[in-house]
């Protein structure tokens, strides 16, 4: 097959990519499974994949096709593989390479097939001929699939870590998910970050987006940051539905705002209210001693009882009382207007202004996962009587991750400028710097090469000049 390559006027750098499923078997057969549309990226790696392709039409997808069966039969391939292409504005396309296993968006080809790419891999390892629904393959309906990974998108995706306490993705009708963690699975620094693949599949594309969006949206995700807001977002955003998808799109619509919370400071507040009172009912739950007696009852009306949340927007203040006039509820001062229908200590349902809404709440140790219809929301308890702080050095650099010391780039009593590299920290396959925030002297070094390292552990301490 000839190479070729974006004309001078092209801008390869904002195309479209697509690939080929390609399927060869050992008996004179190869063919192609239509394209997969892959152009959402981060780090020139996808996030979000779908078939068929918005941007290829019925002729460019059999000139494509054509030219990915070419090029398999041209180096003799056997197995299951993709040819990847550029895709330019004018409905040109430009080989990229061949991918000679099954990558990780496979499944969207599977949905709109009917075809177990798995199991037709394994029979032609074996030496079995495709079956003749390969050999000639139908499309139906519109698959797409993201890539639910362990990351932090406002920090520019950095990678997290931690134990997942909760893991769980509705399945309905045309949901379908692929992952390899559960309740109290430990994401580490040694693997890839990735969770899940999310797939929906769906008659039209708006409709598999709707569904994809759903499903994301009512995850309950506990434990470790992860890059599920920016996903629903994706799904959601006008450009996407209206399939103007390429590589530069995550850097139109920056990964910072993308990535934000779903649940507005509106339900951030409403959060709060829910994690006090179910709160309540938990502690009752586990009282010794007036266990028939309602959580939180007053019998004559008195001051509201309160509790303090560390939330995503800073700190907040909850009081309640619920007794024979009902319940009083406020959050930072401001009275909520709410009737109470249940209240348990895994879910509350409370009804404001005429509508009711219920929400979900997880404990693990001092940390309350709230999930409701606005979003997600996590809280950390505070104590009500803090203990004291330990003492930190002015000028402390912390490490952003769990990870290794790869490199340590000054000594103690070395001059720094503000951005000069102290440290370099290894995990999850990637490298993370960590840098000076101002100019100075530095005070000391508190770590040494290969040492681990847990996130916020003091790197290095500069005194600013």
């Amino acid at each position: 097959m000839r190479r070729s390559r974006p004309s001078a006027g092209a801008s390869a750098s904002s195309s479209a990519t697509s690939t080929a499923q390609l399927l060869a078997d050992t008996h004179g057969n190869t063919v192609h499974l239509f394209e997969r549309e892959c152009s959402i990226q981060r780090r020139h790696q996808k996030i979000v994949e779908e078939s068929p392709s918005v941007a290829v039409d019925e002729e460019l997808r059999e000139r494509m096709g054509a030219a990915a069966v070419t090029a398999g039969r041209a180096i003799g391939y056997v197995g299951a593989g993709t040819v990847e292409f550029l895709l330019g504005p004018g409905g040109e396309h430009w080989f990229l390479e061949v991918n000679t296993r099954l990558q990780v968006e496979h499944p969207v080809t599977e949905c709109v097939t009917g075809l177990d790419l798995v199991r037709l891999q394994l029979l032609v390892a074996q030496g079995e001929p495709l079956p003749p629904e390969a050999l000639a393959p139908r499309r139906d309906g519109h698959a797409i699939e993201v890539r639910l990974y362990a990351e932090d998108a406002e920090r520019d995706f950095a990678p997290c870590t931690g134990t997942l306490s909760r893991v769980a993705i509705p399945t309905p009708r045309g949901v379908r998910v692929d992952s390899g963690v559960e309740d109290g699975s430990v994401v580490s620094t040694h693997y890839d970050p990735m969770l899940a693949k999310v797939i929906a599949h769906a008659p039209t594309r708006t409709q598999a987006a709707r569904l994809l969006a759903a499903a994301l949206s009512g995850a309950r995700l506990h434990g470790v940051t992860t890059n599920r807001d920016l996903l629903v977002r994706v799904l959601r955003h006008p450009e996407f539905l209206a399939g103007a998808t390429d590589t530069h799109f995550l850097e139109r619509h920056p990964a910072a705002e993308l990535g934000a919370p779903l649940a507005d400071e509106a339900e951030e507040r409403w959060a709060v209210a829910v994690a006090a009172l179910a709160g309540q009912v938990r502690r009752a739950n586990r009282r010794r001693v007036l266990g028939t007696v309602p959580p939180g009852w007053r019998n004559n009306p008195s001051q509201l009882e309160r509790v303090e949340f560390e939330g995503p927007r800073g700190r907040h203040a909850a009081g309640y009382r619920m007794g024979r006039d009902g319940l009083r509820l406020e959050v930072d001062g401001t009275a909520l207007d709410a009737v109470a229908v249940e209240v348990t200590e895994d879910a509350v349902v409370l009804e404001a202004g005429g509508v009711r809404r219920r929400r979900e709440v997880h404990v693990a140790g001092d940390v309350h996962h709230v999930d409701g219809p606005g979003g997600a929301v996590t809280l950390r308890a505070l104590p009500r009587f803090a203990a004291a702080e330990t003492a930190e050095a002015p000028g402390s650099l912390h490490a952003p991750m769990p990870g290794t010391v790869l490199r340590v780039e000054v000594a103690a009593g070395d001059a720094v400028e503000a951005g000069t590299v102290v440290a370099v920290l290894e995990a999850m396959k990637m490298e993370h710097a960590v840098v000076a925030g101002a100019g100075g002297r530095v005070a000391e070094v508190c770590v040494r090469t290969g040492q681990q390292v847990e996130a916020g552990a003091v790197v290095a301490v500069v005194e600013e000049a």
